[in-house]
């Protein structure tokens, strides 16, 4: 071919590469904030349900609902289970004992240890955590307008948290153990976002979602089995199990699908601050459920967390545009 006709082709052809990647990469942190809302719904349900049952009794119950929803999603797409490497592999053991277990269990258990203000503080970590590891693991380069905007949704996430710009009773007095606790709920959740977006460079999010949830039903199956707590779901009554098919309906599985679809499409640094969603919807249905207050400066904080993640997937589409024509430039 000419050198003018392949210039005009290869010009094409990153025009129509950079549509399909604009819109695509446009949305991604959108899905992913609103999975994050959707992770709020179920506050009111799980109060009612800790009144009788273990925090790990009624996750397992949810995951046993989960496994059969997600099976449908398995069972076509065993092939591409032969994608997966070592890595990967350990990427999905990762998500499902650490981001779907032991972050839920040590999160929990923070609170027998130290003042909950101070677990909800930490958690405030989780996406400098998921930053730095996107950065070393994934290589993901963080610009200037990044780091502008991702403060700025921290900033939002801490005054939704904190609307009197304050950690009421805010004390480490004896809870040693409590701050390590929280402290690693905040690794686990946030390395969980990284290690999802390198699996998911490999498989759809449908599958993603499926090994996610049958994962971590087993590593629940064990645990329970270890802590004695088994025998526990036979005192499940009728309006137990219907709390539990709410949440694991909407906050597990529809949720977990609306999540990984956008991460697919959405740097992991990106992804974490649009995570930052779900404390301002936990407020909201607070409000709304629990009759707990909702402040202007909650309000505000989030609004200040929309504008952020609408900035970021300005910054997550021009990223990702900028590596698609770098990478067909080099091949060609």
């Amino acid at each position: 071919m000419p050198e003018s006709g392949h210039f005009f082709c290869s010009q094409f052809l990153i025009h129509n590469i950079n549509i399909y990647t604009m819109n695509k990469y446009k949305t991604g942190p959108w899905l992913v904030l609103a999975a994050a809302l959707l992770w709020a719904v179920d506050t009111p349900f799980r109060k009612f349900l800790t009144e009788g049952l273990t925090s790990t009794t009624i996750v397992f119950m949810e995951h046993i609902v989960i496994a059969f929803l997600v099976l449908p999603l398995l069972l076509p797409r065993l092939h591409e289970l032969k994608k997966l490497g070592w890595k990967e592999w350990a990427a999905v053991a990762f998500i499902a004992l650490g981001g779907s277990v032991l972050a839920t269990i040590f999160f929990t258990e923070s609170f027998r240890y130290t003042n909950p203000s101070v677990s909800i503080l930490l958690q405030k970590i989780q996406p400098f955590i998921a930053i730095a590891l996107a950065w070393l693991l994934l290589k993901e380069k963080l610009g200037k307008k990044f780091w502008l905007w991702a403060a700025l949704g921290i900033f939002g996430a801490y005054l939704v948290s904190f609307p009197e710009f304050k950690v009421s009773g805010l004390s480490f007095a004896g809870g040693s153990r409590g701050v390590t606790y929280a402290l690693l709920a905040a690794f686990l959740w946030g390395g969980s976002t990284v290690f999802g977006r390198l699996v998911l460079d490999k498989i759809s999010f449908q599958l993603m979602t499926a090994l996610r949830f049958l994962g971590a039903l087993l590593f629940l199956f064990i645990a329970q089995i270890w802590i004695g707590t088994l025998p526990e779901i036979s005192s499940a009554t009728g309006k137990d199990w219907i709390y539990i098919l709410i949440i694991a309906v909407l906050a597990g599985y529809i949720s977990l699908l609306i999540y990984y679809k956008g991460l697919k499409s959405t740097k992991a640094s990106v992804a974490t601050i649009s995570e930052l969603a779900f404390p301002f919807a936990a407020v909201v249905v607070n409000w709304v459920f629990l009759d707990a207050t909702l402040s202007l400066v909650q309000i505000a904080g989030g609004i200040i967390l929309l504008l952020a993640v609408a900035k970021l997937s300005l910054v997550n589409r021009e990223d990702i545009v900028t590596q698609s024509t770098k990478v067909y430039n080099e091949a060609s």
